[in-house]
């Protein structure tokens, strides 16, 4: 009966870990929803997911999880360790793993050979010692086939250490943890490909009124400063009618670097193509006078590209006396009226609203006056007798 028992409640713990990973809002919050899931599910002290950057030949742990040394953070910067310190994630899966199946195994300073797997990792026992842990586990995470990363679960000193059936268990474990990072990582990149503009790799229009909603909000309850810069490329349809569409696109993609090079300036800043020849930028937090200086430099930059007859920038910001800015679609009006006015006067550089006389600037007068009725209303009326 007792065994039925574990099993249950392990079979509880897998089905647990797979639904805290489902409901992740991010690939990170997904790993570590894993990584707690696991420490309470081998009832250890602590818990770690790390992923094996090849590139760079080391193991970068992603999440900590459980009790914590003082060194180690729940999402540590850039806690790393070099793969050759832990050979067996590079050459004992390599040879292991290929037409068999991953299996985890155990390091304990008990008995450092446990579980039969593996030869003790001095690295490891290392760690153990200095962090008066006693056993660890440790899971390979495999997607496609190849080494992902690794599942490390610990316990304290004077607890029962690992044993077979739990490195079995483990692996199980790590099996859905594999799956769930899949799952997160289409999900991901299905969130990515909605908010991203595809030749330019820029952010959409939809990014766009996603981020501005929430930074007018923001706005409004503590008074950051929310800027946004339109941009409209000159000469486009003179290059897609003259050079063809793929010169065209050369062009959208060179300024949207520009933009994207300039953007980056502005901590946090988002740089979208909101669609055709038109751009933006949308700065939280940032003064109204940084955003004018990067605006000036993409005006500056957009004049030297070789296919390109420059752009015509507009800016509103919250920083300037534009009036109070409750709603995302006002600051949006309010810096397309000075992109189209910049556009009319053939302006080298931005045009930003409220700079030339605050409410009574051309500007904001022009963004803020009343739409005119539809053409059908307009005729009723001229046709009404009096």
């Amino acid at each position: 009966m007792a065994g039925d028992a574990d099993r249950d409640d392990r079979l509880s713990a897998v089905v647990e870990l797979a639904q805290a990973m489902a409901a992740a809002h991010s690939p990170l919050d997904g790993v570590a929803a894993a990584a707690e899931g696991a420490l309470r599910a081998l009832h250890g002290c602590f818990a770690a997911v790390s992923v094996w950057e090849r590139e760079r030949g080391r193991l970068r742990v992603l999440v900590n999880a459980g009790e914590r040394g003082s060194d180690e953070e729940r999402f540590p910067a850039d806690e790393s360790y070099p793969v050759h310190n832990f050979p067996e994630v590079a050459e004992f899966l390599h040879e292991e793993w290929v037409g068999g199946r991953p299996h985890a195994w155990v390091e304990s300073l008990e008995r450092p050979a446990s579980a039969g797997d593996s030869s003790p990792a001095p690295h490891r026992i290392e760690v153990l010692r200095r962090r008066h842990r006693g056993s660890c586990v440790i899971a390979p995470i495999v997607l496609h086939g190849r080494a992902w990363g690794e599942l490390y679960v610990a316990r304290p000193l004077g607890a029962p250490v690992f044993g077979r059936a739990d490195a079995d268990f483990a692996t199980v474990l790590a099996a859905v943890t594999a799956a769930g990072i899949v799952q997160n990582e289409r999900l991901e990149e299905a969130r990515r490909l909605a908010y991203t503009d595809p030749l330019t790799g820029l952010g959409n229009r939809r990014a766009v009124d996603a981020r501005l909603d929430e930074a007018v909000e923001r706005h409004l309850a503590d008074g950051t400063v929310v800027s946004l810069v339109v941009c409209d490329l000159n000469g486009l349809k003179r290059v897609n009618d003259t050079l063809g569409h793929a010169q065209g696109d050369r062009l959208l993609e060179r300024f949207g670097s520009l933009l994207s090079l300039c953007g980056a300036r502005l901590p946090g800043a988002l740089a979208a193509r909101l669609g055709g020849d038109e751009f933006c930028l949308l700065t939280v937090g940032p003064p109204a006078d940084e955003v004018v200086r990067a605006a000036e430099e993409l005006c500056l930059r957009a004049r030297r590209l070789e296919l390109g007859e420059g752009v015509a920038c507009g800016i509103a910001s919250t920083g300037d006396p534009i009036g109070p800015v409750r709603t995302a679609r006002r600051l949006f009006r309010l810096a397309d009226a000075a992109q189209y006015r910049a556009k009319a006067a053939g302006a080298e550089k931005p045009v930003v609203a409220g700079r030339d006389g605050g409410r009574e600037d051309p500007v904001v007068r022009l963004a803020d006056r009343p739409p005119e009725p539809p053409r059908t209303e307009r005729r009723r009326i001229r046709g009404r007798r009096p």
